[in-house]
């Protein structure tokens, strides 16, 4: 078992502890849900909020397993203080980009910090795209680089088509936070693995062009 870094341990406890209180306290999460009601309210704290706040254990055991097997990657390779903003920035990028696809759904909320997990996912694949990723329904491991891809496609898919009581926008804005981040701390990857910054830029562009078009 890998040993846990402070930092981590700290957004561990902090999601356990505002996600506890959730669960117990409807009133609670009904103010510090992410809500598009209560942002166009100017109730802005819940765009951070939301990122602490879980549907259920369930959720938050999901989301703190896949925070704690990549936050040692990206803390050994851009050190504790820009893993705290690219975990931070992720999860705010993904709730705005969730505003920005639902703005004039006032009845939309959501919660997780699957924005903010997604980040940290995608600067580990930045740095160590071979490595090896399981999924529950396939029993071989695979690469992180295929997965992030194929993750960020359906992503899109999700986005356009409605897909599940999933915030596949946040999951979205999240991935972009942790990529242009990653990049921006460390572009000695531009020269070191250029083919996966290009290959996970793909779907962000097509995202782009697909709004822009007014397709999703």
């Amino acid at each position: 078992m890998q040993q846990i870094q402070p930092v981590t341990l700290i957004i561990i406890a902090a999601n356990v502890i505002f996600s506890l209180k959730g669960f117990n306290d409807y009133g609670f999460f009904e103010k510090y849900k992410f809500n598009i009601a209560g942002i166009r309210r100017g109730e802005n704290v819940r765009m951070i909020s939301s990122g602490f706040l879980h549907v259920d254990f369930t959720h938050l055991l999901f989301n703190m397993l896949t925070l704690y097997f990549f936050a040692n990657v990206v803390i050994v390779n851009v050190g504790v203080l820009r893993f705290a903003l690219i975990y931070l920035a992720s999860l705010l990028v993904g709730n705005l980009l969730s505003f920005y696809f639902h703005k004039d759904e006032y009845h939309y909320s959501a919660v997780g910090a699957s924005g903010a997990v997604t980040g940290i996912l995608y600067s580990a694949i930045l740095f160590y795209p071979d490595m090896g990723l399981y999924l529950f329904f396939i029993p071989i491991p695979i690469p992180a680089w295929i997965f992030g891809l194929l993750y960020l496609l359906y992503s899109i898919y999700g986005m356009k088509n409605r897909v599940g009581n999933i915030g596949h926008d946040a999951h979205f804005g999240g991935a972009i936070a942790g990529y242009l981040l990653t990049i921006l701390f460390n572009p000695e990857l531009l020269q070191t693995n250029l083919w996966i910054v290009l290959v996970l830029a793909a779907p962000i562009i097509l995202l782009f062009l697909l709004s822009k078009a007014g397709k999703i």
